[in-house]
């Protein structure tokens, strides 16, 4: 008996003691890794050099920035309200007052809006179109526009970059005629340009007199607005676009200037006032327009139009 249990006790202490284990490590190192990825996710392959090179200048030129909304407006009276839903101009609802004589003007407006789709109708009180237009003449119709999406300034030449072109963009410095802004958002889609650029304070926005005037191209053409517009011409000299200011004093006349041919952006002044300053001081070059009619100047979408005229005729040359 006691020699069976040193030979117990031997075979015991000959024993290894407690080992650690892999937790499974092993066995999951045969396991399979799962498909290959794809060359452009695979590190030091010429596509992935090629996809993260595409990032990177994603992140240096965002398009998915906004210049905010403008504020929403109403326009009231049975002509302005026809002409604006006949004109295209963005419209949310129609306000139509109860009881109200069923005339020819009214008739029209309620088949365009209809025809439309995306307005609303809706009837109300005599009253509640008093409240809402604070007692203006609004004769029974009331349309009411919704706040206008503009764009980011670098949107517009981000835009002409990716579609290959050299951008063409106006910007206005003071010009608070909202007709006037029209007629310039007219002009440039003419002439094939990309967009034009208003200052967010004491500038004409995108009002429905504004959209009347440019008669439906402002569905096309972006409209952006910049918190700081010289701020905003510096970025687009930093991007290698040209920025040439129209003034009565200006060096060169605007037929003579061969950087309206490459990416440029034309600035154009108030009629009374010009270009202001600092952004005068910020252009490239300054251009002027002959005139030997004699007149001291042009307004802002005639002046616009003239030298998008020539800068259409440079780059057909």
């Amino acid at each position: 008996m006691a020699g069976n249990s040193q030979r117990r006790n031997r075979r015991t202490s000959n024993k290894k003691g407690a080992t650690v284990g892999s937790g499974g490590k092993r066995r999951r190192g045969l396991e399979g890794k799962g498909p290959t990825p794809p060359a452009s996710a695979r590190k030091g392959h010429a596509k992935n050099r090629i996809a993260n090179a595409k990032a990177k200048q994603a992140q240096r030129r965002p398009v998915a920035r906004r210049g905010g909304k403008g504020t929403s407006e109403m326009v009231v009276g049975r002509n302005p309200v026809f002409e604006a839903l006949r004109d295209g101009v963005p419209a949310s609802t129609l306000y139509v007052q109860q009881f109200i004589d069923n005339d020819e003007r009214v008739r029209e407006a309620l088949q365009l809006a209809t025809g439309r789709g995306d307005v609303h109708i809706m009837e109300a009180p005599r009253p509640e179109l008093d409240r809402m237009t604070n007692g203006l003449n609004h004769q029974g119709l009331v349309l009411q526009v919704p706040p206008y999406e503009y764009a980011h300034p670098e949107d517009l030449a981000a835009a002409a970059f990716d579609d290959g072109e050299d951008p063409l963009i106006v910007a206005l410095d003071g010009v608070t005629d909202p007709r006037n802004l029209g007629a310039v958002v007219r002009s440039v889609s003419a002439f094939g340009g990309h967009g034009v650029v208003v200052p967010e304070r004491r500038a004409a926005g995108m009002t429905a007199g504004a959209w009347k005037t440019s008669a439906g191209t402002a569905a096309r053409t972006p409209v952006a607005r910049a918190t700081n517009l010289t701020r905003a011409l510096e970025a687009y000299q930093k991007a290698g676009i040209t920025v040439v200011g129209l003034s009565a004093d200006g060096d060169t006349e605007v037929g003579e200037l061969d950087a309206l041919g490459g990416p440029v952006v034309i600035v154009v002044g108030s009629e009374g006032k010009g270009l202001s300053r600092l952004v005068g001081e910020t252009c490239d070059f300054l251009v002027r327009i002959p005139m030997p009619g004699g007149a001291e100047s042009l307004n802002a979408g005639v002046a616009a139009g003239v030298v998008l005229y020539e800068a259409s005729r440079h780059r057909r040359a």
